[in-house]
């Protein structure tokens, strides 16, 4: 990304893709680059799967209708095999959650000056400083998002574990276990918080931390090698690509496995 005023150092090219387009101060800020970038890719999935599900046939399948056959086949088998409470809307949130997240993923493989540089002729149409447009594509590089994703599943762990224990079940749980003697209540009660607290900062953290990383080593190479930056980009992006379905993959499956476990009886 250019400097009008000259060639711009790497330290303030890497600062500036790292950048959200922000409204608002302080707690309420809002990045308005990842809401638009998530929304975006929320409708692509849903429409996309949609139009599959109203042209499916019962005989051969197309191209697209066979690619989504296989997601929801997957994804429903692993729910089966993880899920053991009795839920129908375990399914489609897992299924949601893995395209979902993958889709917001997928856009770290877009080489990485090639958004900027189309908000910024955007920008500089509509009287801007293009130095002043800031966008990040990847919505799940950005901690708001990954703590919105994990914060929905953790509501959703309270309402099932209150919904099928009761409350004075859900306390139970918290209290005595796994020592159930009442002088170590107090010991449980503290360990079992910090381990319900833990499971939404360890998904929101781990989705962040994997895509962040892969992302700011996209922009180290650009940022050093400027137009030579396409090779070694699809060179690593094929190293990425591990990274990106595995991750997705890891957010859904951890997911079921929380709402399982809040949803068994002790």
């Amino acid at each position: 990304m250019a400097d009008t005023g000259g060639e711009q150092s790497v330290s303030a090219y890497i600062q500036h893709h790292l950048t959200n387009a922000s409204v608002g101060e302080g707690f309420w800020t809002l990045h308005v680059d990842t809401l638009a970038w998530s929304i975006v890719l929320g409708l692509v999935f849903i429409l996309s799967f949609r139009s599959a599900a109203k042209k499916a046939t019962s005989g051969v399948p197309g191209k697209w209708q066979a690619c989504v056959e296989i997601v929801v086949e997957f994804v429903d088998s692993t729910v089966k095999s993880n899920y053991h409470g009795n839920s129908p809307l375990i399914a489609p949130l897992a299924l949601t959650i893995f395209v979902w997240v993958l889709l917001m993923n997928l856009m770290d493989l877009i080489p990485i000056d090639l958004i900027p540089y189309i908000a910024q002729n955007i920008g500089i149409i509509m009287g801007v400083n293009p130095n002043d447009v800031y966008i990040k594509s990847v919505p799940t590089t950005d901690t708001s998002m990954t703590f919105a994703l994990s914060i929905g599943v953790f509501i959703l762990m309270i309402y099932y574990s209150i919904k099928i224990k009761g409350v004075g079940g859900f306390m139970k749980e918290l209290y005595a276990q796994p020592f159930n003697t009442p002088w170590l209540y107090p010991f449980n009660f503290i360990l079992e918080v910090v381990g319900l607290v833990a499971k939404p900062l360890s998904l929101a953290l781990r989705l962040f931390g994997n895509l962040y990383a892969g992302e700011l080593i996209f922009i180290l190479i650009a940022g050093t090698m400027g137009l030579w930056q396409l090779p070694v980009h699809f060179i690593w992006a094929t190293f990425h690509l591990l990274i990106i379905p595995l991750q997705a993959f890891i957010f859904m499956m951890l997911t079921i496995v929380y709402l399982s476990m809040a949803s068994e009886k002790h």
